[in-house]
Parts: C-alpha cells; structure tokens; sequence
C-alpha cells in the first residue's frame, strides 16, 4: 500500500548550499540560450562534470571512503535542482550519479565499492542502464537478454534499446535472465555490469526527432564478462531494479523538462503586459501543479534520508510529473497561438518547438505511463 506522505522542508543546512552552487554555475556557464537549457540533462559534457567532481558534488551522498562526499539526499536535490535551472549539460554523470553509484554502495561486493565509487566520484567512469529491449519496452519482467554462468565468468547474448547516453559511457547496468525462461517472470532475473569496451558489444545511437542522438540500441554477442559483473544476488534482479528506480523516479528531473520554457514564457508575458485571463488561468494551472509536485518530490527524498526505499510513491510522482512536463508545452503553446497576430521572441519559439517535439519521450524514459500505473495499482492493491 501507498504510505501517506509527510510534508517536509528542505534542512537550512542543504539550502545554505544553493548560493555556493549558483555562484559556481554563474561563473562556469553563465548565459545559455533557452533552447540550449531545456537540453540540460540530456545534454554531455565530460569536461563539465569533471569540473564538478573537482569541487567534491559528485558522489555528493556516497560515503567519503569510497571518494564520496558524505553529504544526504537533500544536499543533491539542492545541486540538482540548480544544474538544471541553469541548463547544466548534466547528462554524462548523471546515471552514474543518480543511481548506479547508490546501487553499488548498496549491493555491490566491498571489491565493486571500492573500484567503481571513487571513479564515479572523480568523473572518470559514465554509466547507462541496460534495462528496456526490443518488443518489451518499460514491460521488464519479459527481458530476454541472458547471462549464462561459464567457469570463467558469464557469457552475454542479447540487446537493449532507449538506452540514454551508451554510446558515450563507459559501463552499463544491465537486467539480464540469469536462470528460468520470459514466461516466469520476475524471477531468474539478475544485474550485470557490462563493460562496453568488451569484444562483441556493438552500440548503434538513435536520432530522436529533435534531430539529437541521446538513446542508443545495445547489441551482445557472445560477450565474455568476469564471474565479479554480478551485483546483488543472482536471482534478485527484479527487487534491485525496483530499488534503483526509486532513485530514478523520484527525483526532481522529472519536474523540470520544460522549466526553462516555463520561465521565458513568463519574461514575455511581463515584458507585453499580458495580464489576460486565458494567460492567468494557464498559468494558475502550472504553478499549483508544480508546487504540488516539488513538495511530494521533497516527501521523498526524506524517505531515502530515512534509507527507505519509496518505489511506489516514486512511480506515482513520475507518473504525476510526466503529465505536467507533457501539459507544459501544450498550455503554452495554445495561448501563444490564441493570438497568431502576435510577435513571439525567436528564442521562446525555438523553445517551444524543441520541447513540443521532445514531449512525446517524457511518458516513455523511466517506465511508460501504463506500465507506472500498473505499479501503482498494485501498490493500491487494486491488481
């Protein structure tokens, strides 16, 4: 069942850290252009997040043994929420960062923990996540890429799609079938980390239609992987993934798609004058929606401060802030076009143009709508 949420404020701690990171990005990116920012957690830049691993805010909550931080949950909601309302090019830590290093820490060997956390820290090891596959989308209980035990390790056969960003990192986390056939299910599932310099891994990167290229198809053949690429416990693939999608679903990320086209409608309309009620109601919607969705976002992250792990209520959140990044566009673009005789501002329009045709995507990366509601129900015991 869906536990009730408490309404919780960020600590005075982990908000004092916002004027240091503001005054970072205002220095190192300074002014983008819109459209450039609605790419900001798509966008990569190895140099970038290297210069944020030197000032210690990656690895920002994994223990400082391992080259972490130390710092909690809060601390990294702060960071991200101001790396995207800058329009940061977050996108080559970013799944490393978010979840495959909390992973690792939390189901990795000692040997894992102590290989791949300080590379995750220090920029120099980019994840992606090996998760949906050809005809099985966000539907992960029907994978059919397997791994099969050898004296030397375990042998990989099959291929993944929509997977963000392989075609630049360095390793995936892969869900792989380990044991049993696609009609048990969730069991016999297992996670494997794939180097992807490994003979036999082939990437083909996707065009989007934005014309960018931030999903890769991911084909194994015969790839050899050593017997310590198994995470967790063989077999507990389907609670794992579970797991890590808390991190994935939950944090703010999922909001803040289309803030940036948010924010340079608002500059137009005050640098008109619009004042309407068409404008006041759109707007209205917006913002209650979002306040709603900011502090249930928060409530969340209390949770893993409490080193809860929130998958269900996470679903229902990303659920809940893909209709708004989807409803943002459409809300904006209808009263735009209420009036065609009047002039729009080329940057806001090449803004709306960008995210009106990324929108679609937003109900598909992290488990699409249908699989989410799904979960939901379930969790309601309605299934």
């Amino acid at each position: 069942m869906i536990a009730t949420l408490d309404l919780t404020d960020i600590p005075a701690e982990d908000e004092a850290f916002r004027a240091e990171v503001r005054a970072f990005l205002k220095q190192t990116i300074g002014h983008l252009e819109p459209d450039i920012r609605a790419r900001s957690w798509m966008g990569f830049n190895a140099d970038f997040s290297r210069s944020l691993a030197e000032r210690g805010w990656l690895g920002l909550t994994l223990p400082t043994q391992y080259g972490g931080a130390g710092k909690g949950p809060f601390a990294r909601f702060v960071l991200s929420e101001e790396l995207l309302a800058a329009g940061a090019p977050v996108s080559a830590h970013w799944i490393a960062d978010r979840q495959s290093g909390p992973l690792i820490l939390k189901y990795g060997t000692e040997a894992q923990k102590q290989f791949y956390l300080p590379r995750i820290s220090k920029a120099e090891a980019f994840f992606c996540i090996g998760m949906s596959e050809p005809n099985s989308g966000s539907d992960l209980a029907s994978i059919k890429t397997r791994a099969t035990r050898t004296d030397q390790g375990w042998t990989l056969n099959g291929s993944k799609i929509w997977t963000t960003n392989a075609q630049h990192s360095d390793y995936m986390i892969a869900l792989v079938r380990t044991s049993g056939e696609t009609a048990d299910r969730y069991k016999g599932l297992s996670q494997i980390i794939v180097d992807l310099s490994l003979p036999g891994v082939t990437v083909r990167p996707i065009n989007d239609m934005a014309g960018d290229a931030h999903f890769s198809e991911v084909f194994f053949e015969d790839v050899q992987c050593p017997v310590d690429a198994l995470i967790g416990t063989e077999g507990d693939g389907w609670a794992q993934v579970n797991a890590e999608l808390a991190f994935e679903r939950s944090g703010p990320e999922r909001l803040y798609s289309s803030m940036v086209l948010l924010e340079s409608w608002l500059l137009h309309c005050r640098q008109t004058g619009a004042d309407d009620a068409r404008t006041a109601a759109a707007l209205g919607t917006i913002v209650s929606w979002l306040a709603v969705l900011r502090s249930l976002s928060i409530s969340l992250t209390a949770k893993l401060v409490r080193g809860e792990s929130p998958a269900i209520e996470a679903t229902l959140v990303k659920d809940l802030g893909t209709e708004i990044e989807q409803a943002i566009p459409r809300i904006i673009g209808d009263v735009l076009g209420s009036t065609p005789e009047a002039e729009i501002p080329a940057s806001l329009r090449r803004t709306l143009v960008y995210l009106e045709q990324l929108a679609p995507s937003f109900s598909l990366r992290g488990g699409t709508r249908e699989i989410l509601r799904g979960i939901i129900a379930r969790g309601l015991g309605l299934r």
